[in-house]
């Protein structure tokens, strides 16, 4: 029972006090499911994370659900989905409560600002320890240089540059294999 209420707790605090998305709880989630908890190694929420920019939804609410599934299966993804998702139900019901007497203050109006500023500094820091655990070699280089430069420059679907990015990672782990067992023999 106490792992259901660690799952809820800590995917409320993720919910809670992150502001900006999925990018933005990196930090957060790195804490708590691989550092605090063990519910998960660094490379698998990555592969969470990667998943959950494919499957449709929140990736936040993807990657609650994925790692609580993984920790206590369906029960589990339920009780971190609904952790996760809560903080926000209950900001969002009290800022439309509430929205029409206070927006129109400049210190909202401020403070607003001040939390886009921090999230990007999230992101940034987020994206940062991604590319240094993703980017190892000249080749996962050139495809996340050809990722980049595909989002970027088409209107080419994230999904469809997923999958490319997958096939190109299998394709050159199956050619770095061949060689290995090329060079042993």
């Amino acid at each position: 029972m106490k792992v259901y209420l660690d799952l809820f707790v800590s995917w409320f605090k993720m919910g809670l006090f992150t502001f900006g998305g999925g990018y933005a709880m990196l930090p957060m989630i790195q804490r708590e499911v691989i550092e605090k908890h063990h519910w998960a190694t660094e490379d698998e929420v990555m592969d969470y994370y990667a998943i959950g920019q494919c499957t449709p939804g929140i990736i936040a609410v993807n990657t609650a659900t994925f790692i609580g599934y993984k920790v206590k299966g369906i029960l589990g993804g339920i009780i971190a989905t609904l952790g996760v998702v809560s903080p926000s139900l209950i900001i969002i019901t009290l800022i439309t409560a509430l929205i029409s007497n206070f927006s129109q203050l400049e210190i909202v109006q401020h403070a607003l600002r001040g939390i886009q500023v921090a999230v990007c500094v999230l992101m940034f820091t987020a994206i940062e320890k991604l590319l240094k655990k993703g980017v190892t070699d000249v080749w996962t280089f050139l495809i996340f240089a050809a990722a980049f430069l595909l989002s970027s420059f088409t209107d080419l679907s994230t999904v469809i540059l997923v999958i490319l990015a997958g096939i190109a990672g299998y394709v050159m782990f199956t050619v770095k294999s061949r060689k290995k067992g090329g060079e042993q023999a």
